[in-house]
């Protein structure tokens, strides 16, 4: 009979979790589960996710001990290695996301101010007002020596632009704040990773050591066998078989 093509697909069985023996897991992560399970028998196993959060409670353990208290950009690393999540980020994309008109401006005027451009076209400008009030307006000139409306008109000048450059660089300076600590969770993720990594090659090859050893003490076994049934064989120094013949196979 064909299937019915609208008929649920059959549901497949969940994947076991792939236990672990306890005396194969870190000595630091086992104290963890045993101090939590104290009856805990010496063959017992342990569950992948369950060695998973064993593992980063032994690393929030360590944090603790190495900075006697954790900070919100720890926890928020400890967190993200828990779900897997990817911490790095574009901190430049969301700053100029955020960033406002004023601030926009401040920047732009910052700038300018900090360039050759406006040093240029500053003593333009004042050595134009200069020559036009003492040479050219000598006798109706509108800010005749000392220059008083040019003094007036740069101290404006100062204490609207002072303001202005400050606000440009607390806004950088948030920015690089929020750069480094950015940075610091990165790099602390990294480390972490990188001794979760390394716990992990120590338990595979402590694992593998473990099969390596039950497989060459089932092949010496195999061979003690084969160098039993030889010794049997005629001719061999082994006592013959009943039947007159002997096989390096027979029971």
């Amino acid at each position: 009979m064909p299937p019915d093509p609208s008929a649920a697909p059959p549901e497949h069985p969940a994947r076991p979790d792939p236990s672990t023996p306890v005396a194969l897991v870190r000595p630091e992560i086992a104290a963890l589960i045993r101090a939590d399970h104290p009856g805990l028998p010496a063959d017992a196993v342990v569950g992948l996710a369950d060695l998973h959060r064993y593992r980063m409670l032994h690393i929030e353990t360590v944090l603790k001990a190495a900075r006697g208290e954790l900070t919100v950009l720890d926890r928020e690393v400890l967190e993200s290695m828990r779900t897997g999540e990817v911490l790095a980020e574009n901190v430049e994309t969301e700053a100029k996301e955020r960033v406002t008109t004023g601030e926009r401006l401040a920047d732009r005027v910052a700038t300018f101010g900090g360039s050759w451009t406006f040093i240029v076209l500053f003593f333009s400008v004042l050595a134009g007002w200069i020559a036009l009030n003492a040479v050219l307006l000598a006798r109706a000139a509108f800010d005749p020596y000392p220059f008083i409306l040019l003094n007036l008109v740069l101290s404006c000048l100062a204490a609207v632009q002072a303001p202005v450059i400050l606000m440009s660089q607390n806004r950088k300076e948030a920015k690089d704040r929020v750069r480094a600590e950015h940075d610091y969770q990165v790099n602390l993720k990294a480390e972490l990773e990188i001794r979760l990594l390394h716990d992990k090659l120590d338990h595979l090859m402590l694992h593998n050591w473990q099969n390596l050893v039950e497989t060459q003490r089932v092949q010496a076994e195999l061979l003690d066998e084969v160098v039993s049934r030889l010794d049997r064989l005629p001719g061999a120094g082994g006592a013959p078989s009943p039947g007159g013949e002997d096989s390096l196979f027979s029971d």
